[in-house]
């Protein structure tokens, strides 16, 4: 039985801004993907290209573990954009060899109301082709857990920018006031001495 499942999630959160823009943050895409899954999930593959080893997933009586190639880059109007570009499922070869995932998202700031807000939208697209005897489950309980399936993984995403990408940009803005400090020499002194 082939399978389609679909879903997407918006974000809007107000950011307090540092000294950096927010938006000079959103250029270093590096920081999106450590921020989205923990560092031990991810290993890079250079060129804005990223691998995300998810945590195994429960789909009917399946344990999934997607393993997911992803492009993560900011554009020339400062928006942070992830696509995926190739996922395999470890495990299981049936259905490795009959599962695409797609994986789109998009992260830009925006004033509202005089405060700077991240705003952006993921969209997650799952094909598989659900394998015997599995395939006998009915329909309707087939899309329902594979949709609250797909929710599950966006709301984890968004609950880690939520938390983990604005802390983040915190820190970095802190961190590079004080390397702009510490690089800037010291004003001279030319007043007369007492």
């Amino acid at each position: 039985m082939d399978s389609r499942f679909f879903t997407s999630l918006a974000v809007d959160f107000p950011v307090v801004e540092r000294s950096i823009p927010l938006q000079h943050y959103l250029r270093q895409p590096q920081r999106l993907v450590k921020a989205i899954a923990h560092k031990s999930q991810i290993d890079s593959l250079g060129n804005d290209r990223y691998r995300l080893k998810m945590r195994p997933l429960n789909f009917l009586s399946l344990t999934i573990q997607p393993v997911v190639d992803l492009r993560v880059w900011s554009d020339t109007s400062g928006h942070l954009l992830l696509r995926s570009t190739d996922c395999q499922i470890h495990g299981l070869d049936y259905i490795d060899q009959r599962f695409d995932l797609n994986l789109r998202g998009e992260l830009h700031t925006q004033q509202v109301n005089g405060i700077t807000h991240l705003q952006g939208c993921a969209e997650l697209e799952v094909k598989v082709t659900i394998p015997f005897p599995l395939s006998l489950t009915p329909q309707a309980i087939v899309e329902v857990t594979g949709q609250s399936l797909l929710k599950g993984v966006l709301a984890t995403m968004k609950q880690r920018l939520s938390h983990h990408l604005l802390l983040d940009y915190e820190h970095w803005a802190e961190d590079n006031l004080v390397i702009s400090q510490l690089s800037s020499p010291a004003p001279l002194d030319f007043s007369p001495n007492n």
